[in-house]
């Protein structure tokens, strides 16, 4: 996956590179309308001519042909070869006994060029031209002084150790500097994308609450007790498919599946804490816990219950495995945190709320239903929910869990005269809207 902020950089990069080129063009054509020297004046027009093409070849390979690397390494190699020209292009055409000194447009369009290179924040990049540009200008004030009619070991000293020398070295340590600045760039955008690559990965996982307090490393990541809800979402009858269905089809399958699940979970505010198999274990209220935790957990359930159906029968119109879910939601106490295994840390939560959770959604199973809420759930919630057929069920007893539990199920059909499967209570179809004035009051089963 490609990090957004990876393409941010090198959208504003490029234009402010295609900026700058366009305001050289600019000075190049400048100067030669008020006069660069009659000598000069060809090669000027040449230089203008082969600009205008590679700044408009370099704008369309940046649009039709991005992340090009050989190409940009062209462009800059004929930028660099032109500033050449543009320093000594009256060397080219005047005698040799003339004075051959840097005139200020052609020094201008040069430092405006290294600029250019420099925007694109490529160290690379600016090696290449720095390197080229000050080969070249070395180059011509030893040819100049090699040239001079009283070239002599003095003389040639003298004109080559003369102000364009100074000129040049003061431009390598501009180059030098520019090249500083992009590696020190070069190092923050690499840790930046880094940091952005692990956000993405984690969000995957977590919801962006807890993503901003992992990356922060917040101190409601320590280990401690607080109240939670635990989701436990599980596929029917999966070992049984993942016996038989082929490698590509069961890892197609567990896929969506999973892309469905916490996808849901996250856009009501959950934290996926692991995924066992084809289970998948949630959590509302860790890292840090909020008065509507219950009420978010619940709706997250009902739409996992409407989505898996959907799912499940999309499935079965495409001739894939159907397969149905079942959802397990209790609140209680847990320790939750990020929990310290010496060469790997895990970020979870552990206590009798999880094992209770996940029993519930054990119990979907024998009970036909695809959504086991625990009474002490229902107590927690502040305000309505979406009506739904319900059936309380009270003193039911846990696979190995010492004291029983009220349950609240979700039924898809009524039918009061099926007996309940569960031993010691009775089947009573509800509203919704009912269940916050429930008549029955679960009992202390000393959670935490």
């Amino acid at each position: 996956m490609r990090s957004s902020l990876s393409a941010d950089w090198d959208f504003e990069r490029e234009t402010r590179s295609i900026l700058l080129r366009f305001v050289a063009f600019a000075i190049l054509l400048a100067n030669l309308l008020l006069g660069g020297g009659a000598e000069a004046e060809g090669t000027h027009f040449a230089v203008i001519i082969c600009y205008l093409v590679i700044s408009i070849a370099s704008v369309m390979s940046a649009r039709f042909l991005p992340g090009r690397s050989w190409l940009k390494t062209l462009f800059v190699v004929l930028d660099a070869l032109l500033v050449a020209l543009i320093l000594y292009a009256h060397i080219l055409g005047g005698p040799v006994t003339e004075n051959h000194n840097v005139t200020t447009s052609s020094l201008v369009v040069a430092f405006i060029l290294l600029n250019h290179v420099g925007l694109k924040l490529d160290r690379r990049l600016v090696l290449v031209f720095s390197g080229i540009v000050l080969v070249a200008w070395i180059g011509m004030l030893a040819v100049t002084g090699a040239r001079h009619h009283t070239a002599d070991a003095v003389s040639f000293v003298a004109y080559f150790f003369n102000q364009d020398l100074g000129l040049t070295v003061s431009y390598g340590f501009t180059a030098f500097a520019i090249y500083l600045l992009a590696k020190d760039h070069d190092k923050t955008r690499k840790e930046a994308l880094l940091a952005d690559r692990r956000r993405l990965n984690l969000s995957r996982f977590f919801s962006p609450l807890v993503v901003a307090d992992l990356q922060e490393g917040s101190s409601a990541l320590e280990l401690e007790r607080r109240n939670a809800v635990i989701m436990f979402v599980d596929l029917r009858d999966f070992t049984s498919f993942a016996e038989t269905a082929p490698a590509r089809q069961l890892a197609a399958v567990l896929a969506q599946y999973r892309h469905l699940v916490s996808g849901i979970i996250f856009d009501h505010g959950g934290t996926v804490d692991k995924f066992i198999g084809d289970g998948v274990m949630a959590v509302f209220g860790q890292p840090t816990a909020m008065k509507d935790d219950a009420d978010r957990a619940l709706a997250c359930a009902l739409d996992l219950v409407d989505a898996l159906n959907d799912w499940k029968h999309q499935n079965l119109v495409g001739g894939y495995p159907a397969l149905s879910a079942g959802i397990g939601l209790h609140y209680g106490s847990v320790v939750g945190g990020v929990l310290d295994s010496g060469c790997h840390s895990e970020f979870t939560v552990i206590g009798d709320a999880v094992n209770v959770a996940q029993r519930l959604e054990a119990l979907t199973k024998v009970l036909g239903s695809p959504l086991v809420v625990s009474s002490a759930l229902v107590k927690q919630l502040r305000k309505p929910a979406p009506s739904a057929l319900w059936t309380v069920q009270n003193e039911v007893a846990l696979a190995g869990r010492r004291l029983p539990i009220d349950i609240w199920y979700l039924q898809t059909e009524v039918d009061s005269s099926v007996p309940s499967p569960v031993a010691g209570g009775a089947k009573t179809p509800l509203q919704r809207p009912s269940l916050q004035s429930s008549p029955f009051t679960a009992p202390d089963v000393g959670i935490g």
